[in-house]
């Protein structure tokens, strides 16, 4: 064993582009993706997704952050027991609709057509991720990591407070150097609950982290920030599940050799 992560924090990200919601723990499957991470997606006009036999298609073609940073407005939180999305602005509930009915995914579409018709490139359609897909940006994104001393190594390129939240990630850790996690791809993560993370590729950073996650504002470059210091994007790593278990705030990982 040569390094031990912490996990300092746990996420989820239920619809793709919307908000993301903490959690305590999670248990994670062999093979399987975040649990409850990334179940729905927004289609922004006919993107040829077919639930029938689902295929990977390129984040432009949802309502996302990289282009659409007005809904960093919207605070979401989804209910796997009911199945329930509910959608608030300003502190404000606007929506609360039932995603496992038609009547509530035709809800989510029209909220989406009153609350930003500029962005729209054809009707926004409510998206259902089939048993064993999820609208990930990777296809092979099973469970996203984030090291906090390379979002701190961030804050001191761009010379402002940088929130870990505008990474996306599953898994936020301590315990590593800046973009240490970025020599862990082909290593092993080990749970002293028998979870096994084998980390598979390096996240490359798009212009959704330039979006303020809590005003929806536009302030950073990260991306051309990354460039300029290191020569390229990556922050953060995707990793697959060898073997299941559980994970909460506050466990370690042991990086196997």
């Amino acid at each position: 064993m040569t390094a031990m992560l912490r996990i300092a924090a746990l996420h989820r990200y239920p619809v793709k582009g919307l908000s993301p919601e903490p959690l305590e723990a999670a248990d994670l499957a062999a093979g399987s993706y975040f649990p409850g991470d990334r179940l729905f997606a927004v289609e922004n006009g006919p993107s040829g997704f077919d639930p029938a036999a689902p295929a990977h298609q390129p984040k432009i073609k949802f309502l996302m952050l990289m282009r659409n940073e007005q809904l960093a407005r919207l605070a979401t939180r989804y209910d796997d027991a009911t199945g329930t999305l509910t959608i608030r602005e300003g502190g404000r509930e606007v929506l609360r609709a039932d995603l496992g009915t038609r009547e509530g995914r035709l809800a989510v579409e029209a909220f989406f057509r009153r609350f930003m018709p500029d962005a729209l490139r054809g009707p926004p359609k409510m998206l259902a991720a089939p048993e064993g897909f999820r609208f990930t940006d990777s296809r092979r994104g099973f469970v996203s990591l984030i090291n906090l001393a390379s979002v701190a190594a961030i804050e001191d390129m761009v010379g402002a407070a940088v929130d870990p939240l505008r990474f996306r990630g599953n898994l936020q850790v301590t315990g590593l150097p800046p973009f240490g996690e970025l020599d862990l791809v082909g290593t092993e993560l080990v749970a002293e609950t028998g979870l096994r993370l084998r980390v598979t590729k390096r996240i490359e950073r798009c212009a959704a982290t330039n979006v303020d996650p809590a005003t929806g504002e536009r302030d950073l470059a990260i991306p051309r920030a990354l460039m300029q210091h290191l020569g390229h994007v990556d922050c953060g790593v995707y990793a697959e599940v060898v073997a299941g278990g559980p994970i909460r705030c506050g466990d370690t990982l042991a990086v196997a050799a």
